[in-house]
């Protein structure tokens, strides 16, 4: 029995014009059918577009096993929880007979990983916020650049328009953070628990309003073994 082969048929001999002189020889060149399949398999290996699958914001995934956006969720979640519940919030708010103001300062990656903390503090920053239960004023960068552009105006903009210096409004607390990791494995087998840290305390006195820590992120990563 004569194995499936795909025939692709070649005339040999012929000129630049492709003619075959009168009664020459066609031959017939011979590609196997599992030749042809991997040629095909190869060049779809080849393609340089990506597999991209859309799934919802809040669907979990684990790729890597390391530090990703469900963690950011499950963490913040927390601790905005336990913040704008806090009984010690509740009191200084009531105290104070206005909305404290907040400057979020930084938080820390003591971790193992690279881990983009910013995406912590201003997930908690916009929570707050929209609680309705205190007001913050820009740190960091920002507050640099308001500063640059309040200084600019005293030159260059009308004395009707310009803003005056020295009116900042001062924050009362100053919330940050920290998230650390432990790690642990033996063989092929990793364990990763996250701590994340988070606190607000008073600028003028130092005294810690709140504070609390989130450590539900625990993860087991198991690597495939060597093959030999």
């Amino acid at each position: 029995m004569k194995k499936d082969q795909s025939i692709a048929s070649f005339p040999l001999g012929a000129g630049v014009s492709g003619k075959l002189p009168p009664g020459a020889p066609v031959r017939k060149l011979m590609f196997p059918a599992g030749f042809m399949l991997a040629a095909a398999v190869f060049l779809a290996a080849c393609s340089s577009n990506p597999q991209v699958t859309r799934v919802d914001a809040d669907t979990r995934t684990d790729l890597s096993g390391y530090w990703n956006d469900t963690d950011v969720r499950i963490v913040c979640d927390s601790l905005i929880n336990a913040c704008l519940n806090s009984p010690r919030v509740t009191q200084a708010i009531a105290q104070m007979g206005r909305l404290p103001v907040i400057l979020v300062g930084s938080f820390r990656n003591d971790s193992d990983e690279h881990i983009d903390t910013s995406i912590i503090s201003s997930v908690m920053e916009v929570a707050i916020f929209n609680s309705g239960k205190a007001d913050f004023v820009a740190g960091g960068g920002v507050r640099e650049e308001l500063r640059v552009e309040r200084q600019d105006q005293q030159g260059n903009a009308s004395e009707q328009s310009a803003k005056a210096l020295g009116n900042e409004t001062g924050a009362d607390f100053l919330l940050t953070g920290s998230v650390k990791t432990i790690v642990d494995g033996a063989g092929n087998t990793t364990t990763r628990t996250y701590f994340v840290n988070a606190e607000m305390s008073s600028i003028e006195t130092n005294v810690r309003l709140w504070m609390d820590q989130n450590s539900e992120i625990k993860k087991v990563i198991k690597r495939p073994g060597a093959k030999l």
